[in-house]
């Protein structure tokens, strides 16, 4: 079979966003954003969110972590240790609060576990959180526009923008598994278990993300450990010969990563872990470098093989 990469064809169906859509993403934003509003008529009751300053003692000393500044609290919340937020009830704005607690005999920080302690609390401000209504001030204060209607619209034209983005994305991946399905190619051993041992790692490292393991994830799949590993090598096995046909690409077309590409697209790491590209540097070594090359190059190969392509829409 002869490696094809240029002409190949496929379907792009654009999926148009509809105002039903646009309206759950609404209410999605009026659920995870309640409208904050100070209050200054009233001392502090249970669920408002206090805003304040504290210092902790613990036997006449300030002590590590016990200290914090304009830090916000629902009071009600069991956030902080038992008995807190029950002393801060009935406090005005500008108060200044002496808490007594009672660390617990198990906390986590040994030199304070079952100890008393003093925090040195000063009230800043109360609020309350209220739901919004569906108008032009949701709209101003959430959206960032004049009226509710401008927002809708700028929405539908955000989620637009991402579903196709996404489409182009998917479309771009079936092109380059097309061509790689043309590829003579064999796959190395090695470098398949290699390959699956680092698909479980980033499960198990995603897992972690949400406080779970691969033993709980199993229990919850209904499945076993060595199952995942099967389950795994054919997603290895396509992933490597995809890599191997962007090999073969970028040596026929004689691709290259020029500095200002490398440049970019470190930029957009860093941006995309809220770094700044001086804070990402002490990761720089070859094996990044040489991962971000392959990022460009993938990205330069995927494009010259979805320009070559014959795409239907629908």
């Amino acid at each position: 079979m002869q490696f094809t990469y240029r002409g190949l064809e496929a379907q792009l169906s654009r999926h148009v966003v509809t105002d039903e859509e646009v309206d759950r993403h609404l209410t999605r934003l009026l659920q995870q954003n309640p409208r904050i509003t100070a209050v200054a008529d009233r001392p502090t009751k249970l669920g408002d969110e206090v805003v304040l300053d504290y210092a902790g003692f613990c036997d006449g000393e300030k002590f590590e972590g016990g200290t914090a500044q304009k830090q916000t609290l629902v009071l009600g919340s069991g956030a902080f240790i038992p008995g807190f937020e029950e002393q801060l009830l009935d406090k005005v704005p500008g108060e200044n609060v002496t808490v007594s607690v009672t660390f617990p005999e198990h906390y986590h920080a040994e030199n304070l576990a079952g100890k008393e302690a003093q925090f040195l609390c000063y009230i800043h401000e109360i609020r309350i959180k209220e739901p919004y209504q569906l108008d032009d001030t949701f709209a101003k204060e959430v959206g960032g526009c004049d009226t509710l209607e401008e927002m809708q619209e700028k929405l539908k034209q955000s989620i637009q923008a991402y579903t196709d983005e996404r489409g182009e994305m998917d479309l771009q991946d079936r092109l380059l598994r097309q061509a790689a399905a043309t590829l003579d190619y064999t796959v190395d051993p090695e470098e398949l278990e290699k390959a699956v041992q680092e698909q479980l790692k980033a499960l198990e490292a995603q897992l972690a993300q949400q406080g779970l393991n691969l033993q709980m994830y199993c229990a919850f799949m209904k499945t076993t450990e060595e199952d995942l590993r099967k389950d795994a090598y054919p997603a290895a096995e396509a992933a490597l010969r995809n890599f191997a046909a962007v090999d073969k690409i970028v040596e026929l077309e004689k691709l290259q990563a020029t500095e200002s590409e490398i440049g970019e697209a470190i930029a957009l790491i860093a941006r995309q872990n809220k770094l700044t590209v001086e804070e990402l540097q002490p990761y720089y070594n070859e094996e990044f470098e040489q991962s971000v090359i392959r990022s460009v190059l993938t990205t330069k190969v995927m494009q010259l093989i979805r320009d070559a392509a014959i795409i239907t829409n629908c």
